[in-house]
């Protein structure tokens, strides 16, 4: 099979992926595991989003992966102290022996992912084993590789897919075998998501595993900067060293399909009046006074027949579309392919951001990438700034620009469901 990302890998290595000793939360040293764990660092964006965790429990994992301090340095010295003393306190302990992990998350709604959790050989992408499909941003990769040093720990897993054989898969018929074992943890985290752990210890069942993955490539799916992060200080580290490896979980979707959801943008300081004002004769711009899913269906609609965005913050909906040709074809690149030249993240950033908006896509105080549709448009209305929201990208676009090698703009797309934070972590250094 030759989909992108998840075609069996052609270079003379494949994905290496290798058992790790987890550490974990002791359940009888915090209060439940629900109240520990935390969306990934990345999706925790909002301030009473990250204040709800840390008020869930004094040992929630956010107080890791995402410090509270003064400057940078500060964060990161205090992520490490945090660490040692909860492992000193026996809150965070050692699985006994190596393993990989079968991490299972089960939805009421019918939405159901198994997959493999373990340390991955890190490699670089023109060794075609892990493929990227966005872009990442160079102040979030030095933020991530300053607390991975100062923690010298994995403290989220990243997501990776790859295309196996369905059910005839040697390691589905691990990851089967052992959902209906007891267990080592289970818990429902607010999301409505229950979350289930196991080890897989026995020497066959990892090598078993092990061959075939050796003989597949892998999708980054959630983690494109924690990927170039364990790159980095791979680089940095002598090998053979255990930074040439980084914690992943690898899904099968062929078995498990993963659903496509749009990242949304928040431009802090672009009112919405100013931002409809100067794409006005450049789009086609219509006032939509309906609720939040309603504006959002039309959106649907409008992106099926090409480019269109949402903007809020005034209290309305703004459905943006049509653009003008000639304005495309002077902003966006002519020697890419098509399927990234008519991506609406790629109108977004190489049109409306860098040419009519002038607004720096990797400016913090100018934008923010938020996964929650209707967070995102609060924001913008306590803030006074514009909020623009996306429509998915269609996974098999990804797959494609994937094997072409080419990559999507930053934060195009959001694979889910993604992994708890706080369940598994990988300490580097004993």
């Amino acid at each position: 099979m030759n989909t992108a990302g998840h075609s069996e890998a052609t270079a003379r290595r494949g994905l290496e992926l290798t058992p790790f000793r987890g550490l974990r939360y002791d359940p009888d040293r915090v209060g439940s595991l629900s109240a520990v764990t935390s969306p990934p660092y990345d999706v925790v964006v909002r301030p009473d989003g990250l204040h709800h965790l840390q008020d869930a429990d004094p040992y929630n994992i956010v107080r890791l992966i995402l410090p509270q301090a003064p400057t940078p340095t500060d964060r990161n010295e205090q992520a490490s102290d945090t660490l040692r003393r909860w492992q000193a306190e026996g809150v965070l302990t050692t699985d006994p022996e190596p393993g990989l992990y079968v991490y299972e998350q089960r939805h009421a709604d019918g939405m159901l992912q198994r997959g493999i959790i373990g340390a991955l050989r890190v490699s670089d992408p023109a060794e075609g084993v892990v493929l990227p499909h966005e872009d990442v941003m160079p102040h979030v990769v030095a933020d991530r590789a300053a607390l991975m040093r100062a923690t010298s720990a994995n403290l989220e897993p990243l997501l990776l897919t790859y295309r196996g054989n369905g059910s005839t898969a040697t390691t589905a018929e691990v990851v089967e075998r052992l959902a209906d074992k007891p267990p080592l943890l289970s818990t429902t985290t607010e999301d409505g998501y229950n979350h289930r752990l196991w080890s897989v210890t026995d020497p066959s069942d990892v090598t078993r595993i092990q061959s075939e993955l050796a003989r597949h490539q892998a999708l980054i799916a959630d983690g494109h900067h924690r990927w170039a992060t364990y790159r980095r200080l791979r680089a940095e580290h002598p090998s053979p060293s255990p930074w040439d490896y980084g914690l992943v979980l690898l899904v099968d979707t062929a078995r498990y399909p993963l659903r496509v959801r749009a990242i949304h943008r928040l431009l802090h300081a672009l009112p919405v009046a100013d931002a409809l004002t100067a794409v006005e004769g450049l789009f086609r711009v219509r006032r939509l006074d309906i609720p939040l899913a309603e504006a959002l269906e039309v959106l649907a609609d409008a992106a099926c027949a090409g480019n269109a965005f949402l903007l809020a913050g005034d209290g309305a909906f703004h459905l943006v579309d049509r653009p003008d040709p000639d304005l495309l074809a002077r902003t966006i690149p002519a020697d890419r392919p098509a399927a990234w030249r008519t991506l609406d993240a790629t109108v977004l950033h190489a049109t409306l951001l860098d040419h009519v908006w002038r607004i720096p896509e990797d400016s913090p105080a100018h934008i923010a990438y938020i996964h929650d549709t209707a967070a995102t448009v609060d924001k913008a209305e306590r803030d006074g700034g514009t909020a623009v929201l996306m429509h998915p990208v269609r996974e098999e676009v990804v797959r494609d620009l994937a094997r072409q090698g080419v990559t999507m703009p930053r934060k195009s797309t959001s694979f889910g469901p993604k992994p708890a934070s706080g369940l598994v972590l990988r300490a580097l250094e004993p």
